[in-house]
């Protein structure tokens, strides 16, 4: 099966996810661990760190 050019590249954009089954030494326990990986530029951060927003307190009055 060949994938079109807009299917790889919408494949490469999705996080990579690793899963990995073991045993425990003492053969009590299953291990499941589970990795997600994600690719994304510098410039993305950079302008999510540079977007720096302040909050600010307001008073809620509650009803009941």
């Amino acid at each position: 099966m060949v994938l079109t050019e807009k299917k790889e590249a919408q494949l490469s954009k999705m996080p990579l996810i690793e899963a990995n089954i073991s045993k425990s030494k003492d053969g009590k326990y299953l291990i499941h661990k589970t990795v997600i990986t994600t690719i994304r530029p510098m410039a993305y951060y950079k302008a999510i760190a540079e977007n720096v927003q302040t909050v600010e307190e307001e008073d809620v009055e509650v009803t009941a």
